[in-house]
């Protein structure tokens, strides 16, 4: 099974990034997660075991070095198989 994950750490100062932004960005691209950064968060897929692994690691990391909060969503996401799409429905 993918997973697909968005998160946003906080607080998010500018016009630099903070620690715990960098800190996340680099967690999700050294698990080589597919990466898009959008203007409220940011998203990463990947299988599910790397992706779950990602997020135990964004809370504790990212906590460690400043975040004061950290929203996440996680959803699955269909591989193309007809029996996990119908699974997902």
């Amino acid at each position: 099974m993918r997973l697909k994950m968005e998160f946003t750490t906080e607080p998010f100062e500018m016009p630099d990034f903070p620690p715990h932004a960098v800190t996340a960005r680099r967690i999700v691209d050294e698990a080589g997660l597919e990466v898009e950064v959008g203007p409220f968060g940011t998203s990463a897929v990947g299988d599910a075991e790397t992706v779950l692994a990602v997020v135990d690691r964004l809370f504790r990391d990212t906590f460690a070095v400043g975040a004061t909060r950290i929203s996440v969503q996680v959803t699955a996401v269909p591989d193309g198989t007809a029996e996990q799409a119908e699974d997902i429905r």
